[in-house]
């Protein structure tokens, strides 16, 4: 964060670094270390925590930057803050700081700070350990094993002109400890020395049982003594560290959360609990203490009870992580193929009855292995080629047939698309019973409304022959409002209701709505391609998405190369199929362009335009074959072979 955000931070957190008074209303000074005593008054605050007075005198209404300045002789706010952030763990990021300083400052090498090694003091505080009584009730064995140690006159090294005083040295790393007071009637206050660290961290990562999470060194400690692991965090301002060691490195077993039993450690513990939710931590609430506050009170007032409480708990939870892991394990074993080839039989004896779904086009469906199968099946094409027309013929000859079709129009209206169906029948019927064209209508012919008698007899013979088919027929349409979670929704419905999921078609596959706004035109195709797959499978169906090509390819022979915009769509599909020209290839694709532009300029509106429908991609049957098809555009048609007709 920013010098400026890294301010707000600490001034919102302060109370953070600093100890709770036996009162539990105040705060232990820093300085003088007043505020220790059980009716000792230390640091009263103000201004809703933004300020604190000393009852002893070492300030008055101090914010915490000016506190630490005091404790560590630091006059400048700078150094206060970096100071601060040191003993919040945070880094400031000097280049994108708005604090008032000039580019050439933030241009220079970022101050180096050394950490002070204390092994040396612990090794010789360790030699004075018997010289105090004030252990708590940790034995011996316990404080060895973490090199606690006592100092008869201890000097805090950040506050020099503070008088000496006892204190119990525990070491939190080799750079850091707490010097805890001794002072019998007191309720230890303690000085942190050195940068934050975490006590017994590493059982984190090097228990080999559950670890207790709890917040003071000497609960820790405590919890130790009687057999356990337990990771102190030095107050409810640890759950941050805690946190990073966490991500850095997911802990070798559950964690088990026992902060102090009062209201603040209450509120950190739920807190932490949400954290390790996140982050996907097995962890469980340890009910330990009874009526006592914390590990330490617990242990001193009736050791055998706590042993008998912390036990208890290490067995649940190593009970509860046992069932844990023997779930999971029959889960990866049910996951096996042996348990699903009861239904991959059952689904090949089901599928013996499930012809496939004729596309009403012989030549097509003998591509096709018969035709539509459950899969996702992507149609491409160049602008104006006829792609919806073919798909829509498609969909109504499924109809015709009484499967279900749901049609996701995201470019043309529902009376569009109901008129270019009329319209193509206008055409069958005038040319198989009249022998003629010249009473067929265009969509736009049919959408205006305008007929002659002749006309208006056929488009009612036309809608009537439409009305058969239009019961199987549901059409969604709409512009960039439509994405994928709607068209599931849409599905999950129908086969809710019906009880067979629809043959959806969706036109087109680009101007679906965005997934994430956030992402690029071709990370949301990708995704829309992979969701219709998972769609096309999840209800048995079969989907057709409509493609756009990429405009490198609108002079070419079709390829795979024309789907390149989304590389999900060549590796996703099932069937790949790309419309053309009849008679392009790569020697004279543009020309052949050229040639065949100028002829439609002339085409008389019966007369047929020859388009190729190429099979690009088929993961289970036939590739590069295609199906030759003659296309009256006017008209709304594709056939197998050319119509005779005389206008």
């Amino acid at each position: 964060m920013n010098r400026d955000e890294a301010k707000a931070y600490i001034q919102t957190h302060a109370t953070d670094i600093l100890t709770r008074d036996k009162s539990g209303r105040g705060y232990v000074c820093p300085l003088c270390g007043s505020g220790s005593g059980k009716n000792g008054t230390g640091l009263t605050t103000k201004d809703r925590g933004g300020h604190f007075s000393c009852w002893a005198g070492c300030f008055t209404s101090a914010d915490i930057f000016e506190i630490i300045g005091k404790q560590y002789h630091l006059n400048g706010f700078k150094d206060q803050l970096d100071k601060a952030a040191e003993l919040f763990n945070i880094k400031i990021d000097n280049t994108a700081s708005s604090y008032g300083q000039s580019q050439n400052r933030a241009k220079r090498e970022p101050e180096k700070h050394t950490q002070t090694d204390y092994t040396t003091f612990f090794n010789e505080a360790q030699k004075h350990i018997q010289e105090t009584t004030y252990h708590r009730g940790i034995t011996e064995k316990t404080l060895e094993r973490f090199k606690v140690g006592y100092i008869a006159a201890w000097k805090n090294p950040g506050n020099p002109q503070a008088p000496a005083s006892p204190r119990l040295i525990i070491p939190t790393s080799p750079y850091s400890y707490i010097a805890r007071s001794t002072d019998q009637n007191g309720n230890g206050s303690k000085i942190k020395a050195g940068e934050l660290h975490l006590f017994n961290e590493e059982a984190l990562t090097k228990s080999p049982q559950p670890v207790f999470i709890v917040e003071g060194e000497i609960d820790a400690l405590s919890i130790c003594d009687i057999g356990g692991e337990a990771v102190g965090l030095g107050g409810t301002s640890g759950k941050r560290l805690l946190l990073e060691a966490l991500k850095a490195n997911k802990p070798s077993q559950p964690l088990l959360l026992a902060l102090d039993n009062d209201e603040p450690g209450k509120k950190a513990q739920a807190e932490l609990a949400e954290e390790l939710k996140k982050l996907n931590i097995t962890f469980f609430e340890a009910d330990i203490y009874g009526d006592h506050k914390d590990a330490n009170e617990a242990l001193t007032a009736d050791k055998w009870g706590f042993s008998n409480a912390v036990y208890k708990e290490l067995d649940n939870a190593a009970e509860a992580a046992r069932a844990e892991k023997e779930a999971e394990k029959k889960q990866i074993q049910g996951e096996a193929v042996l348990f699903s080839l009861q239904d991959f039989l059952d689904r090949i004896k089901a599928s013996r009855n499930a012809a496939a779904i004729s596309t009403g086009f012989k030549s097509l469906d003998a591509l096709l292995d018969g035709g539509l199968y459950a899969g996702l099946y992507v149609v491409g094409a160049v602008t104006s080629l006829g792609k919806t027309t073919l798909c829509l013929q498609i969909a109504d000859n499924i109809a015709s047939s009484g499967r279900d079709v749901l049609i996701v129009s995201l470019e043309m209206a529902r009376d569009e698309l109901i008129a270019k169906s009329i319209s193509r029948l206008t055409f069958w019927k005038d040319a198989h019973e009249n022998g003629s064209t010249q009473h067929a209508k265009t969509t736009r012919g049919i959408l205006r409304g305008d007929y002659t008698k002749e006309e208006e007899q056929l488009i009612t013979s036309s809608i009537a022959d439409y009305s058969d088919i239009a019961a199987s027929l549901y059409i969604e349409e709409g512009v960039g409002d439509i994405g994928i979670k709607e068209i599931k929704e849409r599905v999950e419905r129908h086969a809710r209701i019906t009880g067979r999921a629809p043959v959806v078609v969706v036109d087109y596959l680009q101007i679906l709505a965005p997934n994430d706004p956030r992402a690029t035109d071709k990370q949301n195709t990708d995704k829309a391609v992979m969701e219709l797959k998972r769609l096309s499978r999840d209800f048995n169906t079969p989907v057709i998405a409509i493609s756009s090509f990429n405009r490198d390819n609108y002079k070419s022979e079709v390829n795979l190369a024309a789907f390149k915009e989304s590389g999900a769509i060549e590796y996703s599909s099932d069937v790949l199929i790309g419309l053309q020209y009849s008679g392009m290839n790569e020697d004279n694709a543009e020309a052949k362009l050229r040639e065949i532009r100028q002829k439609n300029k002339e085409r008389p509106l019966d007369e047929p335009i020859m388009i190729e429908a190429k099979i690009l991609k088929n993961r289970n049957g036939r590739k590069d074959a295609s199906a030759e098809f003659c296309f009256y555009p006017a008209f709304n048609t594709f056939t197998e072979a050319r119509l005779k007709t005389r206008r």
